[in-house]
């Protein structure tokens, strides 16, 4: 809304109904839709062919453009959380190593420490 607009408390409980009215009705419209399919799920095409059934056509374009933004970004994030379990699962080896590597040092050095008391002795 552009600045210095206001809303009165009943226009927006209005804004607020009329949404959920449109909300309900684009739902029991997707509905019908994948019921036909023999589906129980909706999904986007549902909701697609019920905008267009609604005659809601100028809609269709931008709620696609946002359902393939929203793919990749849920794409993106997956092939992060796999890059990252990879990175884990490739450094606790590592870890591993740079134990067994303290071990042997700590190993070494008591073995040298009871050599030098031998030759103390």
């Amino acid at each position: 809304l552009p600045d210095g607009v206001n809303i009165s408390k009943e226009a927006r409980s209005a804004i607020s109904r009329a949404a959920s009215v449109f909300v309900l009705y684009a739902t029991s419209c997707a509905n019908n839709f994948a019921m036909k399919g023999k589906r129980k799920t909706l999904n986007a095409s549902d909701v697609l062919s019920a905008m267009e059934e609604m005659e809601f056509q100028r809609f269709v374009a931008p709620l696609k453009e946002s359902l393939e933004v929203y793919r990749r970004e849920q794409k993106g994030k997956k092939e992060a959380r796999k890059d990252k379990d990879k990175k884990t699962d490739s450094e606790e080896p590592d870890k591993s190593r740079e134990e067994d590597n303290d071990d042997d040092d700590e190993r070494m050095e008591e073995e040298e420490q009871n050599e030098e008391e031998e030759v103390d002795n």
